[in-house]
């Protein structure tokens, strides 16, 4: 299994002072998605829960629904120049009966780490439609609770500590337990394998949950939380135009620039209770 973390030489100056050290970067390694043999994506992530990954990712393009529809997940024997297995090919066999994945969920060339939704077969495979529908979840939460997540993420981001450069994703309940958290250096990949781990547990539909993320709500963040039942999704930065359509069309709420005690909640406010009563906006969201 590759390493999460490597060592680099590095100059450090301060001050006008320099010093030479080592730097502790986050590992950043390609990663194949076959299924039944046949290459469908590949991504750059950081080495670590690849099968949850692979199955969050199968998820959220409306391959699988369900951790039954997995046979198998394994490595292949991809070997780098010394012969030894560099783990960065899993191949995943579906269940009999599951169609295999629709030519649109290819990606032509690869999924950087910044970006899932790059090189689609087709814009039309973009709005993939979701088993679930996260806007019939009653679930509520209060403005403090969710002032909570992300400090609760952030205790969460141990490798963050050592490099400073890992994006991260948490499935909390509506009290504010933490599920799980996960790291990687693609926002989208730590978002699969929370809910690839969601979906190996059991969980999916994530009926009353909240998917915390550390960056920006992204479209492709949005859809995936939509594709997982997800009811709620918030993010310490900005969503993006898109993301908010989606938002309301699929009855999630979507809360932004969550910091501190202050947020902006830019979709199903009903869901947002402040002495048992709703905050209703002015659009009706």
């Amino acid at each position: 299994m590759g390493r999460v973390t490597v060592k680099r030489p590095v100059l450090r100056i301060v001050d006008g002072e320099t010093r030479r050290r080592p730097d502790s970067l986050a590992a950043e390694e390609p990663l194949e998605i076959r299924v039944g043999g046949r290459p469908l994506a590949v991504t750059m992530r950081t080495p670590g829960h690849d099968v949850e990954l692979a199955h969050g990712f199968l998820l959220t393009e409306g391959v699988i629904g369900d951790r039954e529809d997995v046979s198998t997940a394994r490595y292949c024997d991809s070997v780098d120049d010394h012969g030894r297995n560099t783990y960065n090919v899993l191949d995943v066999a579906l269940a009999p009966g599951v169609a295999p994945p629709d030519e649109s969920v290819e990606r032509r060339f690869y999924t950087t780490s910044s970006c899932g939704v790059c090189g689609k077969a087709s814009l039309d495979a973009v709005r993939t439609k979701t088993r679930y529908a996260p806007g019939d979840d009653p679930v509520t939460l209060t403005p403090d609770l969710l002032s909570s997540l992300p400090d609760a993420l952030r205790e969460a981001q141990a490798v963050f500590d050592s490099t400073g450069g890992l994006h991260a994703a948490g499935l909390f309940r509506a009290d504010g337990t933490l599920v799980v958290a996960r790291e990687d250096v693609g926002r989208h990949n730590a978002v699969d394998k929370v809910l690839g781990y969601a979906l190996l547990g059991g969980g999916i539909p994530a009926t009353g949950s909240i998917l915390m993320v550390s960056g920006r709500a992204s479209f492709e963040l949005t859809q995936k939380a939509v594709m997982a039942g997800v009811p709620v999704l918030a993010a310490v930065s900005a969503p993006s135009s898109l993301a908010v359509e989606m938002a309301r069309e699929s009855g999630m709420t979507l809360v932004g620039f969550l910091r501190g005690r202050s947020m902006n909640v830019y979709a199903g406010t009903q869901r947002i209770v402040t002495e048992d009563a709703p905050l209703v906006g002015a659009d009706g969201t």
